[in-house]
């Protein structure tokens, strides 16, 4: 088998795990359909709404695996010498990125809720801290820069919406500090502005009621105050 029948298996793999609806599923598992309660997303916060608190960890724990494993797994796999010879730096970050965002499609258009999903928050965060260490030190400090948000303003789009902004500035400004071999790769930093876009894309409506003052905040009742930060 070649390395691209490896990279083009790895991607389907990486849509399937991705595309598994955690929420949904360990909703059902409880007797409770999510996507009746609160906002009706099957994401972290929706679930911690529908079930406690402490469900909150465990799906978006998982949401945010089903895009590490596989941009882990397959970055192990590029790294291997007999992979690196095969292709050139640009084309292997391209590939490594391909594989994780097919996690982020599947988690965003998930066959088994009729190809619907989220936002992709708590997906592309893992994607991005599997891109060891490009990545992984920016995602990190979006992560901060997220739980911030929420407890400053309890609104969950707002944690979003900053630490998606702050991803592509926050790579520009660590680029070669933790891997002094290279500075900013433009595959990765298209990565972290297409990223950025499509969250704020994906929190239009947020971002309308954010501005008219009618967003809800994290713990108030009313439609969508239990709205998931990856909105998956």
């Amino acid at each position: 088998m070649t390395l691209w029948a490896v990279v083009a298996l790895g991607a389907v793999a990486s849509f399937a795990a991705g595309s598994i609806p955690v929420g949904l599923w360990i909703g059902k598992l409880k007797g409770v359909d999510v996507r009746t309660v609160g906002s009706g997303n099957i994401g972290a916060m929706n679930v911690a709404r529908a079930l406690g608190s402490r469900w909150f960890v465990v799906v978006f724990g998982l949401d945010l695996l089903k895009g590490l494993a596989p941009t882990v797994a397959v970055g192990a796999l590029l790294s291997q010498p007999w992979a690196e010879a095969e292709m050139t730096e640009t084309v292997r970050d391209l590939c490594w990125l391909g594989v994780g965002i097919c996690a982020v499609f599947g988690h965003n258009y998930s066959p088994f809720v009729g190809f619907k999903g989220g936002k992709g928050v708590s997906t592309s965060l893992g994607v991005a801290l599997g891109i060891y260490p490009d990545l992984t030190i920016p995602a990190a400090c979006c992560f901060v820069v997220w739980v911030l948000g929420i407890s400053i303003t309890r609104m969950s789009s707002v944690g979003s919406l900053l630490g998606g902004v702050m991803f592509p500035i926050l790579y520009v400004a660590l680029a070669g500090r933790f891997d002094g071999s290279r500075g900013v790769s433009e595959p990765l930093l298209a990565f972290t502005l297409v990223t950025a876009g499509l969250i704020v894309a994906r929190h239009r409506a947020n971002i309308a009621r954010i501005l008219s003052g009618t967003e809800p905040r994290v713990g108030d009742g009313g439609p969508g105050a239990g709205e998931s930060p990856d909105g998956s």
